[in-house]
């Protein structure tokens, strides 16, 4: 009997990746890691607009006030990404790609000293049986309005049959060459 090959490991292979490797990879890890996630406040995930608003809420704060990490982390599945994107000065594109850890400690501590609000704006979901995935347009701004920022984030989400989860939460934010498109604005 042949061992069952996971299917990305099965593509490397067929791409033409060392079979001694996706045969490790079938056998699964030598060590298991076990991700732990706070729980979620039922309200928070209990609908795509729910979880969304709490993405939202959990980083908007005034100066000093401390965010609920825990709450963000409560939100996205085990080795959930957040990844900024976005043109570099000196040209070409930078992506960030980040663990929910690596957010808030990379993020963390400029919305604690700037005071940062940020809402949506707009929001086109598409939905197919479990998945969901949202374009929702925000805008932003320090809390004495020296910095603000509009874009938008692309969130995949997943519903398990109990709550919503967060896969990756992707943004760019406008800029001089890549103003926001009419078509994800608020209409009217």
């Amino acid at each position: 009997m042949r061992p069952r090959i996971p299917a990305p490991f099965l593509l490397l292979a067929l791409l033409g990746a060392a079979p001694a490797a996706a045969q490790q990879a079938a056998a699964g890890p030598a060590h298991p890691v076990v991700v732990a996630v706070p729980a979620a406040a039922p309200e928070d995930v209990a609908s795509i607009d729910a979880i969304v608003a709490a993405l939202y809420d959990v980083i908007s704060g005034p100066v000093g006030e401390p965010r609920d990490w825990d709450r963000l982390r409560s939100l996205f599945v085990p080795g959930g990404r957040l990844v900024r994107t976005g043109s570099r000065p000196e040209g070409g594109v930078g992506i960030d790609v980040m663990d929910v850890n690596d957010y808030v400690a990379t993020s963390g501590p400029r919305l604690l000293q700037l005071g940062f609000s940020e809402r949506e704006v707009a929001r086109r979901t598409e939905r197919f049986g479990h998945i969901a995935h949202v374009l929702s347009t925000y805008e932003g701004h320090s809390q004495d309005r020296s910095l603000t920022v509009r874009g938008i984030n692309s969130i995949q989400l997943v519903n398990d049959g109990s709550r919503w989860w967060v896969l990756s939460l992707f943004w760019e934010a406008e800029g001089p060459g890549s103003p926001l498109p009419q078509e994800y604005l608020p209409r009217g």
